[in-house]
């Protein structure tokens, strides 16, 4: 038998449990993916208390969408994979478990240089920063504000913003300036008076701004320092976002991503093992639980308790 962690009502970290599951089977055009590291996102906990909706559970719900493993078995008509091959999962709910069955499309190759906890760390934070960057056209000359910075999608978008040339100034709290700044940010704290703080920084002006805090402070900083509202988004306030006549990705946006957009999303995650494996692209781990502490990693997600991505291991 598999194990997965479920729940089956809404509720507090406690109400996941870890559970037996029967093994897998590959249907056509899946893998079965014996999973070695499963990464949590604040996703996974805002489904969980209902802070995201979801449909009404009507049988015991599976946790996570990003996972690295290797390859146990296939299904009918799969090629260009093969047993033993160790891959990134993508956007498929139910990674926190021991295996999972995932089609093709949501593979992704990961290197040898790459180790799975890194591969772990990819889907849902690169996938949002390089497509948000992406729909906001950041290009050289461009001057961006990344608001929470030191997160996990934060990091990933500081990193791909200065590879493609822009200036970045991110805000966080003091004690982890020095990691921005390994990654090329120039940091800044948030609380009272920062937007003069950023202007003090940066005179001559911002260009573009991306929230991933959600606060009316993030919010309104982008507001009176970026002249174009179509170069301000956010991936928390997707909701009301409108409102500030800003754009809205993930967060409960209303609005559907586009086709192009998708596409970006799933082109980030080769693209960023790449960039691992030459030595262009940090992912900051957190720690490493094991998958029946699921509830412990919901825990330390939403009190913002751990530094770097917190990795579950079956």
């Amino acid at each position: 038998m598999a194990h997965a962690i479920v729940y089956t009502e809404i509720g507090t970290p406690d109400v996941l449990r870890l559970t037996e599951i029967p093994d897998p089977v590959a249907g056509p055009g899946e893998v079965v993916v014996r999973i070695e590291a499963a990464g949590v996102n604040p996703l996974d906990a805002k489904l969980r208390r209902g802070a995201r909706p979801s449909a009404p559970i009507v049988e015991p719900r599976r946790v996570g969408f990003d996972g690295a493993g290797v390859v146990a078995s296939l299904g009918e008509g799969v090629t260009g994979f093969a047993i033993g091959d160790r891959v990134v999962i993508d956007n498929v709910l139910g990674t926190y478990a021991s295996a999972l069955a995932v089609p093709v499309s949501k593979l992704f190759r990961l290197s040898d240089g790459v180790t799975m906890a890194e591969g772990a760390s990819l889907g849902i934070p690169v996938g949002t920063a390089y497509q948000c960057l992406r729909s906001l056209g950041v290009a050289k000359g461009d001057t961006l504000l990344v608001h929470a910075g030191s997160g996990a999608v934060g990091q990933a978008a500081v990193q791909f913003a200065v590879i493609w040339g822009a200036r970045v100034i991110a805000t966080a709290s003091p004690e982890r300036f020095d990691q921005l700044r390994s990654l090329g940010a120039e940091p800044v704290a948030y609380g009272d008076g920062l937007t003069e703080r950023v202007r003090d920084l940066a005179p001559e002006g911002v260009t573009v701004a991306l929230d991933c805090a959600g606060t009316d402070e993030a919010i309104q900083t982008s507001l009176a320092l970026v002249e174009d509202r179509e170069r301000i988004a956010t991936i928390v306030r997707g909701p009301d976002a409108a409102d500030f006549g800003i754009r809205a990705f993930s967060g409960g946006s209303p609005v559907p991503l586009t086709e192009e957009e998708q596409g970006w999303r799933q082109e980030a995650i080769p693209l960023t093992i790449n960039l691992i494996e030459a030595g262009d692209f940090q992912v900051e781990l957190g720690p490493e639980l094991p998958l029946a502490d699921a509830a412990r990693a919901h825990e330390l997600i939403e009190r913002h308790a751990a530094n770097g991505k917190i990795i579950l291991v079956p």
